[in-house]
């Protein structure tokens, strides 16, 4: 028997934290006097309210969170926090049809970054920060966060945990989950904190490091700006920007350890070996490719190279340069990075590097079982031997998503649309990325979708957030079975 009482319970508590989020959007609104307040205050109200009469309904409810309830938590706060998350855009009229305002804010709580609205620069600035906000609340994930304050709520946040961050490891900074939640979004404010003043120090306006630090530690993506970050032709910020999302898309417990001095253990990780390394060789090689298709200056074509590759593989989708306009091998190999993500534990999308460097390793290693098919070769992942369970779901997450790919891109075919923007699309929406190729490339939009091609991709970016299995395992009958 699934405990619903629980789940609206801590349904609730989202809905009130929710609100909260939406004040500070309330406060630069008032301050820059951009009009938009007033509908901010009643979002607010609004979320707030529901989320008082849930949370206040169900309080006596301490059941523990089972598997079931928490996997359906994790779905769940993800459609309230878009129901009552895309107010802003509906009160202000910044975004009139509902299925624009729904894309724009599943695009933001998964940090997508793919967008619909065609002059960002012309909405208020209270609205503005929301856009932004939503992508700094969905980086580390809804759901840590609610983790962190699970004693408040009186609920153990354990499956919760298990349901957000699927992954073959499982690395944790103490036994008690929630204290491990609590560190992690340490990091995540202070690094913020940080970025914003960093930003602001190099020349942007204060509202604007605000905002563009929420996107950058989230590996978002939005911007204040319709030209992205080819608005700020500074080398300080871009090269800043890069540092910060290759930092943001870090297992996040890495960083702590590195914070902490513990850099053997940061070079230990086999996957942020991966991670560097990959990121490196391609950076080098599609420079070297870009300054010889392009002639520009060396620094330049490295510049943009580096930008929109970390950009890519991080899933945060900002952009200096048209990568499409090169030729069609680079634009190729961009669109392959829509496919690898960075790294599990980190605010990025994607499939993620570990589960990319199992398959690689476990494939190699096939080789030396068919020349020694009786020795017993174990893959192994940090030094540790990785049990054949956990292969196996790793391959099966690969096949999935490979399936939802072709299927997807099938879809939008048939609604339409040119393969190659389907392509693109699909590929966008599932990594979570936010610029593809076609008529979706990194100085294009989705504004030109129709309503049902964006409801679509909304489910196909939830779909990516919560890595395919949180949502596809509600579709499954025996998940619904009292036993």
């Amino acid at each position: 028997m699934i405990h619903f009482k629980a789940i609206f319970k801590v349904m609730g508590g989202l809905l009130m934290l929710l609100a909260i989020s939406m004040m500070p959007c309330i406060a630069f609104s008032y301050y820059y006097r951009s009009g938009d307040d007033f509908p901010l205050i009643m979002a607010a109200l609004i979320s707030g309210t529901v989320g008082a009469t849930l949370f206040f309904s169900f309080a006596s409810q301490d059941q523990n969170i089972r598997k079931r309830e928490g996997y359906l938590i994790v779905a769940l706060s993800w459609v309230f926090m878009t129901i009552f998350g895309l107010l802003p855009y509906l009160f202000s009229g910044s975004i009139v049809h509902f299925a624009d305002a729904v894309f724009e804010t599943i695009s933001g709580f998964t940090t997508t970054g793919a967008t619909i609205l065609e002059d960002i620069e012309v909405l208020p600035s209270g609205v503005l920060l929301w856009r932004s906000m939503t992508q700094w609340i969905g980086g580390l994930g809804i759901i840590v966060l609610t983790v962190a304050i699970f004693p408040l709520l009186g609920i153990g946040g354990i499956e919760l945990f298990v349901a957000e961050s699927p992954g073959p490891t499982s690395d944790k900074l103490h036994p008690r989950i929630q204290e491990t939640a609590k560190r992690l979004w340490l990091v995540y404010v202070g690094l913020t904190i940080v970025l914003t003043w960093v930003y602001y120090f190099q020349g942007m306006t204060f509202f604007d490091s605000v905002c563009h630090s929420l996107s950058t530690m989230a590996t978002g993506g939005f911007s204040t700006k319709n030209a992205s970050m080819a608005y700020y032709t500074s080398p300080y910020i871009q090269y800043t920007t890069v540092f910060f999302m290759f930092l943001s898309g870090t297992n996040y417990t890495l960083i702590y350890l590195g914070l902490n001095g513990k850099f053997n253990r940061v070079w230990a990780s086999d996957e942020f070996r991966a991670y560097l390394i990959s990121v490196s060789v391609v950076v080098f090689v599609v420079a070297i490719a870009v300054y010889l298709i392009t002639g520009v200056h060396w620094e330049q074509a490295f510049r943009d190279t580096l930008f929109q590759v970390v950009s890519l593989v991080t899933t945060t989708g900002y952009v200096t340069a048209d990568y499409t306009s090169y030729n069609s091998g680079l634009t190729i190999i961009f669109f392959m990075l829509l496919f690898t993500g960075a790294c599990a534990g980190s605010t990025s999308g994607g499939i993620k590097f570990i589960r990319h460097l199992t398959f690689v390793k476990n494939s190699t290693l096939e080789f030396k079982r068919i020349v020694h098919p009786r020795a017993v070769i174990p893959l192994k992942i940090n030094g540790e031997r990785v049990n054949g369970r956990i292969i196996t779901h790793i391959f099966t997450f690969l096949l999935v998503y490979l399936m939802i790919f072709v299927v997807g891109s099938i879809v939008m075919s048939i609604a339409g649309y040119d393969l190659l923007t389907s392509f693109g699309a699909v590929a966008s929406a599932l990594g979570n990325v936010g610029p593809a190729i076609g008529l979706v490339g990194p100085m294009d939009n989705f504004a030109f979708f129709s309503p049902f091609a964006k409801l679509f991709l909304s489910f196909l970016m939830l779909l990516g957030r919560l890595e395919l299995f949180t949502i596809l395992v509600l579709f499954t009958p025996f998940f619904w079975r009292a036993n």
